[in-house]
């Protein structure tokens, strides 16, 4: 018998999933995915013919460029949602309005199919967000407040102090000393002022 080491001999597709897991969560993919497989059938269709038996349908229309140009658009905003998803909001919006195009232009947005694609995955696009990495062992907050260590760094600027529980009250002002208290100078600066 030989004892058998699972850290040492991983397979390489194994690797190569995990990897490649870790690439698809740093972008919206499935936003470009939808896109890009959107763009195929707007592309297509109008070049395209249904050969039924003997007879011949030829579904290209006058706007057969359009169409080709609509597709090939989309389909490079889905590479674009997937290689530089910084502009991530522009790709969908543009995938958006090249779907609603494309009803008119391209045999009603490739015959429905197209047009729905690419309006999911122009949606995904706009919607997705980058998640926040995780501190060690640390669980993220679920709501948008600031841990309870951590402040603002503006507020300390305001007169406003924390107390234990979380609410904030008005800072201690310094009581008037005087009828001619100054509370910048911190003195008495007489009854009024020499002008």
């Amino acid at each position: 018998m030989s004892p058998e080491s699972t850290g040492q001999n991983e397979h390489y597709i194994s690797v190569y999933r995990r990897r490649f897991r870790a690439w698809r969560g740093d972008r919206p993919f499935w936003a470009g995915l939808f896109t890009m497989a959107g763009g195929l059938p707007i592309a297509y269709f109008p070049y395209a013919d249904l050969h039924l038996g003997n007879m011949t349908l030829a579904m290209s229309t006058t706007a057969g460029a359009g169409s080709l140009i609509i597709g090939i658009l989309l389909i490079t905003l889905g590479f674009t949602m997937w290689f530089h998803h910084i502009v991530r909001v522009f790709a969908g919006v543009a995938a958006i309005l090249l779907a609603l195009i494309s009803i008119p232009v391209a045999n009603i947005g490739g015959f429905v199919i197209g047009f729905l694609l690419s309006l999911i995955g122009g949606a995904l696009s706009v919607s997705w967000a980058p998640g926040v990495p995780q501190q060690d062992g640390e669980a993220q907050p679920q709501t948008g407040e600031a841990p309870a260590g951590e402040r603002d760094p503006l507020a300390k600027d305001f007169p406003y102090e924390e107390r234990p529980a979380g609410e904030l009250q008005p800072a201690a002002v310094p009581q008037q000393q005087g009828p001619g208290f100054d509370p910048v100078a911190g003195s008495e600066a007489g009854g009024h002022r020499a002008g």
